[in-house]
């Protein structure tokens, strides 16, 4: 199916003020729907889980229909679905947990595409544990790993690959089923950080080899939280710091305090809005539906985009360093006169938004050779029109 563009900006009401975002990658903007649930759950009796009550039942309600939409956004079942305030707080969380599974001498795997989510917090446990850290590298030139070093980085002492779905940066899209195979092979967990790619995939957690994947909701029109998405019985053989009061039962015990009820509310309202514009009898089967239909629209978009800008690739005034085959909608461009912060200022003058920096993913700019100013960052999302896109482009010719 087409996805109707002019209907599906309708529901989003900060587009009415005429900015066009091009920073999806950083987050989107809200539909109706999901602001809606918030204030919903917030009006309607709610109290914490446990009691006869009312407000009991409708906190419970909210936190099972929570896990059954990301069981069915991910394809693992609801007891595998954990709540937590950030993709980089769960991140954290668990990195402190899993290392305690590491003994001297083991090694971990970490990637130079990924943002410092999925980095900073595995290389501390390491260093905590006393273990090495292997780096899968990233080659500037095609924006995906080099065969060498992945060849070279899991050995029979790994005990974890942790690897981006794609790159919240420049877009790539690596191999994660065949890393997946590779460290399975030798025992080790894999860990994916699906924030940038759950934005922009029907993700299959399975097909991926992930053992555990983190997203987050704001980045496909959600609340901002995070969620861990994991086997069942995996989760049973991981034990986390906790309170002594609190249920052992998983997925529960992960998630520390009384659970942000009205957001549960909206992140399950995201996922049914983006299941809205799909076909199929279940859930699941619109939701991949409707991913087919957002990636329609978003590839012809990056297509308008890409040949807008080719004259000035071409005479060397922009460099895109968005190389690789496989890539999400999300493009990173620097200039050869002119800084990115001072783009991004430009463009914002005339309601383009797309901002400028290096946006948290330390690694891959260090590999690509960006300065502090990083470089400027277009992003797309399904909201986004071939008018915007058209404007931004003339808009970049004009400024330099």
């Amino acid at each position: 199916m087409e996805l109707d563009v002019t209907a599906f900006r309708s529901h989003f009401p900060a587009l009415a003020a005429g900015e066009a975002y091009f920073d999806g990658a950083g987050g989107t903007q809200t539909p109706s729907s999901v602001a809606q649930a918030i204030f919903g759950a917030l009006q309607a009796p709610l109290s914490n889980r446990g009691a006869g009550s009312l407000a009991a039942r409708n906190a419970a309600w909210y936190v099972d229909d929570f896990r059954s939409a990301y069981g069915d956004l991910s394809g693992v079942p609801a007891a595998g679905i954990v709540h937590g305030r950030s993709a980089t707080a769960l991140t954290f969380d668990f990195s402190r947990t899993l290392a305690r599974t590491w003994g001297s001498g083991t090694e971990i795997v970490l990637s130079q595409l990924d943002h410092d989510c999925n980095v900073r917090p595995w290389v501390i446990a390491a260093q905590r544990a006393n273990v090495t850290v292997r780096w899968l590298e990233l080659d500037a030139e095609t924006g995906q790993f080099t065969a060498e070093s992945v060849a070279a980085a899991i050995t029979e002492r790994t005990r974890l690959v942790a690897v981006t779905g794609a790159s919240n940066l420049i877009g790539s899209r690596p191999d994660v089923a065949v890393l997946s195979a590779a460290a399975h092979e030798v025992g080790a967990w894999v860990w994916v950080d699906g924030v940038h790619h759950a934005a922009h995939s029907f993700v299959d957690v399975a097909a991926l080899g992930a053992d555990f994947y983190v997203c987050s909701p704001y980045k496909f029109f959600g609340p901002h939280c995070g969620v861990l998405i994991a086997n069942p019985t995996l989760l049973q053989d991981v034990s986390p710091d906790k309170l002594l009061p609190s249920t052992n039962e998983s997925p529960e015990r992960f998630e520390l305090g009384t659970l942000p009820y009205e957001q549960l509310a909206a992140a399950t309202a995201a996922v049914d809005f983006i299941a809205s514009w799909g076909e199929g009898e279940t859930r699941r089967e619109r939701l991949r539906s409707a991913h087919e239909a957002f990636a329609a629209h978003e590839s012809w978009l990056l297509g308008v985009l890409d040949d807008g800008l080719a004259d000035l690739i071409a005479d060397g005034r922009v460099v895109n360093h968005s190389r690789a085959q496989r890539r999400t909608p999300t493009t990173l461009l620097t200039f050869t006169d002119a800084d990115p912060a001072m783009i991004a200022d430009e463009l914002a003058t005339q309601q383009l938004i797309a901002p400028a920096g290096t946006f948290y993913a330390y690694e891959p700019a260090q590999a690509l050779g960006l300065g502090e100013s990083g470089g400027l960052r277009v992003s797309l999302a399904p909201y986004t029109s071939v008018d915007e896109v058209e404007r931004l482009v003339a808009a970049v010719h004009a400024a330099l």
